[in-house]
């Protein structure tokens, strides 16, 4: 029987391994999706890759899986982070959402001197990234960060490559191209700013960062879920998994 629910679990996973199920996801497969003794569900930690794994017990406050067999081996996204000033609440759900599906293995919220949001449910987000790896075939689920300002994260930037999204190179060239003359690869990370754009001095500071790069993102100024997609989708065309 093939399995048509993916389910992120925080346990082992093996050959003969018993999972438990929490409430909430004993809800979901029992109640919600109506499954019952002996069912398929395809099953990943993060960790060990993916495995079928068949309900033994089914109950209204919890309940066993069996694992059977891996379906999948582990697989890791390159070592890429998207680091992005949160906007409004679905909007920063749809980034968090879209990094996962495009592979990133760290995502980092940062608060900019025009964020407009000061605050986050880091719990929150990070349920939505799982989610995002439960629905898109993921074996990796990235971590999100809590929030924190950017030029404390500046302050102790690791030796990784910082790809940033300048508004202000708008029609700048092709940015697939400055990619190819001067390339990021892994590690890196991808900048995307605030509605309001980088400040002048953020942007003096990254511009002289030695292993930053500014990069345009096409003809128009984007939005800062758009512009996170594109980004993300350019970098892994010319550096990533997507080669």
């Amino acid at each position: 029987m093939e399995a048509k629910v993916r389910l992120f679990v925080d346990h082992p996973l093996g050959a003969g391994q018993p999972v438990p199920l929490t409430r909430e996801q004993a809800h979901y497969l029992f109640s919600v999706m109506r499954l019952g003794p002996g069912a398929a569900v395809a099953l990943f930690n993060g960790r060990d890759g993916e495995w079928r794994a068949e309900v033994e017990e089914a109950g209204k406050r919890g309940g066993t899986l069996l694992c059977a067999s891996q379906t999948r081996v582990q697989g890791t996204p390159p070592d890429l982070w998207l680091i992005f000033a949160p906007i409004k609440k679905a909007r920063t759900d749809f980034i968090v959402e879209k990094a996962v599906e495009l592979g990133v293995r760290r995502i980092l919220p940062v608060q900019t001197e025009f964020t407009n949001s000061e605050r986050i449910r880091q719990d929150r987000l990070q349920a939505h990234a799982v989610e995002a790896a439960e629905q898109c075939g993921a074996t990796f689920v990235p971590e999100v960060a809590d929030l924190v300002r950017l030029d404390r994260l500046l302050a102790n930037w690791p030796d990784r490559a910082l790809v940033f999204c300048d508004e202000k190179q708008a029609g700048a060239g092709d940015p697939g191209a400055a990619l190819a003359r001067s390339p990021a690869p892994a590690p890196a990370a991808v900048l995307i700013g605030p509605e309001g754009g980088f400040s002048d001095s953020e942007r003096a500071r990254l511009h002289a960062m030695d292993r930053a790069q500014a990069i345009a993102l096409g003809p128009r100024i984007l939005r800062a879920d758009t512009a996170a997609v594109a980004a993300l989708t350019l970098w892994q065309a010319q550096c990533g998994d997507w080669q």
